[in-house]
């Protein structure tokens, strides 16, 4: 018995410790990059373009576009949601996505799940479902951001190219590595263990509950096929990218240095800064500043200029995403629920 409760409490620490760990790294990760790029900077020079040189219209104008991006994407997912019977408030939608974008910054990735738990307490929504079209949000975004990624790239392939080489990724180098022998171990495996997991969900009962949550995801993935009137969510999904990067194309003219760097550059340094949000720190902090930081840098803006542009722009613009999501808490807390979860 004493054995049996040791083992429980070594597991519960060990969960405790893993998920210590899934918290901290991320922050460490994006600190760490960012004293690396900020260890030598004038901060006294950076306070004095953020108080007295920076056109504080321009970086309040691009806010609008911020909240307008998350605005699009709760009409979106409300619209996502109703071939499946669910039809939240738009609201309780709004509020799912702002509280989701704040959690992110505390626990990244976190917001997703967020998100879809407002859903469930707040309108009774199925948790699965709404989560199943998440999920598909997420693939649309991706296609979009690897079709606008590809055109981008064709017409700047020079710059990316010596984008790669500054940062030292090379993907012939990285593809060298593997063997035909290791494409194929890799196909094994993934073969086996798709055979495996098919077999286990097929064979026990204790898979039962977790078989019809997925099913209820693939719902929501597949709702798209039901949705009433698509060209309106093709609009959303467009609009959700054209103010993200209008949220960031109009900080250019905040500063004399970025005012007249055009379009393209801009463009450009969205793209690179959107992909290298996929590490996962709160925010994107640390891998967003070095990225855009060096594609500006590229393009011919002095390097002092680039980190004292991404720094500030990156900080005032992430400071809007908490106070949306307080915004969201105080509104929900001033609301009862019933049992039935109506609100009242």
């Amino acid at each position: 018995m004493h054995a049996i409760l040791l083992q429980r409490y070594e597991m519960r620490g060990y969960f405790s410790i893993k998920k210590l760990l899934n918290l901290l790294l991320p922050f460490c990760l994006g600190g760490g990059i960012l004293y690396w790029m900020y260890r030598g900077v004038d901060f006294g020079q950076m306070e004095r373009t953020l108080l007295e040189e920076m056109n504080w219209g321009w970086m309040l104008f691009s806010l609008v576009f911020g909240v307008a991006a998350q605005l699009f994407r709760a009409l979106r997912w409300r619209q996502s949601l109703e071939p499946l019977g669910e039809h939240p408030r738009l609201m309780d939608c709004v509020h799912g996505v702002f509280i989701s974008y704040a959690s992110s910054l505390i626990v990244p990735r976190s917001g997703e799940l967020t998100r879809c738990g407002v859903l469930a307490k707040y309108d009774g929504t199925s948790f699965a479902k709404a989560l199943g079209t998440v999920v598909t949000e997420r693939v649309i975004d991706a296609l979009l951001l690897l079709l606008l990624c590809a055109g981008v790239m064709l017409s700047q392939l020079a710059v990316f190219t010596r984008f790669f080489d500054e940062t030292g990724t090379d993907m012939v180098e990285v593809l060298r590595g593997f063997t035909a022998t290791g494409y194929w171990v890799t196909a094994l495996c993934l073969v086996v263990t798709a055979v495996f997991l098919g077999f286990a969900f097929r064979r026990f009962a204790f898979f039962a509950r977790f078989r019809q949550a997925a099913a209820n995801v693939k719902a929501g993935v597949m709702s798209l096929r039901d949705v009433k009137n698509k060209p309106l969510l093709v609009f959303y999904s467009l609009m959700i990218w054209v103010c993200y990067f209008l949220h960031y194309q109009i900080t250019f003219f905040c500063f004399d240095f970025t005012a007249g760097l055009g379009l393209t550059v801009a463009l450009v340094s969205f793209i690179v800064g959107s992909i290298s949000v996929i590490v996962p720190t709160p925010n994107g902090a640390g891998p967003w500043h070095f990225a855009v930081k060096t594609i500006l840098v590229l393009y011919g803006l002095r390097e002092v200029d680039a980190v004292t542009f991404v720094l500030i722009v990156h900080t005032v613009q992430t400071a809007l995403i908490p106070l949306l999501g307080v915004f969201s808490l105080v509104s929900l807390g001033m609301r009862k629920i019933n049992r039935n979860n109506e609100m009242i």
